[in-house]
């Protein structure tokens, strides 16, 4: 572990391994660059890493002896984005994988090497291919389809709190359109809540979002997937501190303390995406493999955050939980 935060430490833009067994292997390893917008392990609290290199293990890839891997760790900031992605790029990297907000800095960065969304919510919207079926350039991957749990969300908390009026929407004004904003509200509006927008550009802006939600008396707050950069453990602090039940689409934050989570299973995403990474290092085209959307879904309920709140989860849905915190 010393040595491993050494590497990151020295590299700043870490590679996992040194070195490979030997020189000659090592000529022969195909490099595929990994970009992140977060921290390097143990700080990751997505665990992209452990779950990508699961996933290359089981199609017979041993990073640092058959492939390289090299990490670009933006540190939640985003202006080092195309900076990290150029230095992938000019390594050069066979592959790179991306997600959501760092796509567009591969994209721009290597407008050849193939590269592999680990997860984007719309990527047809945002760019990065022409079509769902027939991507059409360098880039294929994942959907995540964060459009789509939106409703399941909001049911969800409406099914909890039935007195439930008010709902306010905390998300990154950097990453928001005011038609995703019309979106929410229209799908608020269909569970009979009122939708309020406190969204944020900056992580020292939280504080101040739920001084204004709890002024705003709304009754929850559901969390955007794209503020990506706020500390779970604070946000989960906060939402306790004014007694706000909150919804994310990731399990890390109600592992961390909020509420529950429900969205597509993130971890099996990025093990999933070795499968891409497998097919265009044998040849495959990334312009002919489709983006592939999630199979799997989970709802993640904290009980103890529940408890703390003073909110009773109706028997049906814990029966229906993926996990249920104690």
């Amino acid at each position: 572990m010393k040595r491993r935060r050494l590497i990151y430490f020295l590299g700043g833009t870490a590679t996992l391994w040194s070195a490979a067994p030997n020189a000659q292997q090592a000529a022969r390893a195909p490099r595929i660059g990994i970009l992140s917008p977060g921290r390097p392990p143990p700080d990751d609290a997505f665990h992209q890493s452990k779950w990508f290199e699961n996933g290359l293990r089981g199609l017979g890839w041993t990073p640092g002896s058959n492939v390289l891997l090299y990490y670009r760790y933006a540190e939640g900031r985003l202006d080092r984005l195309p900076i990290l992605a150029a230095e992938l790029a000019s390594l050069p990297v066979d592959l790179i994988i991306a997600r959501g907000l760092t796509i567009a800095a591969a994209q721009q960065a290597a407008a050849t090497i193939p590269i592999v969304m680990a997860a984007d919510p719309d990527p047809v919207r945002s760019g990065f291919v022409a079509s769902l079926a027939r991507p059409g350039g360098n880039i294929t991957g994942f959907s995540t389809q964060v459009l789509e749990s939106e409703p399941k969300q909001l049911q969800l908390m409406r099914e909890t709190l039935p007195s439930l009026e008010r709902v306010g929407l905390l998300g990154n004004t950097a990453a928001t359109r005011p038609e995703d904003i019309d979106r929410s509200r229209k799908n608020a509006s269909a569970f009979r809540l009122e939708l309020l927008d406190f969204s944020i550009s900056r992580s020292e802006q939280l504080a101040a979002a739920f001084g204004k939600l709890g002024q705003a008396r709304v009754g929850a707050v559901l969390i955007s997937p794209n503020l990506w950069f706020i500390d779970a453990r604070q946000l989960a602090a906060l939402a306790l501190e004014l007694r706000l039940p909150t919804m994310h689409n990731l399990r890390q934050f109600a592992e961390a303390g909020v509420l529950m989570s429900y969205g597509a299973d993130f971890a099996d995403l990025h093990k999933r995406s070795a499968s891409f990474v497998d097919k265009i290092l044998k040849g495959a085209n990334p312009a002919e493999l489709p983006v592939e959307q999630p199979t799997a879904f989970e709802l993640v309920i904290n009980l103890s955050t529940a408890k703390s709140l003073g909110v009773e989860i109706p028997p049906p849905m814990l029966a229906r939980a993926n996990e249920v915190i104690e």
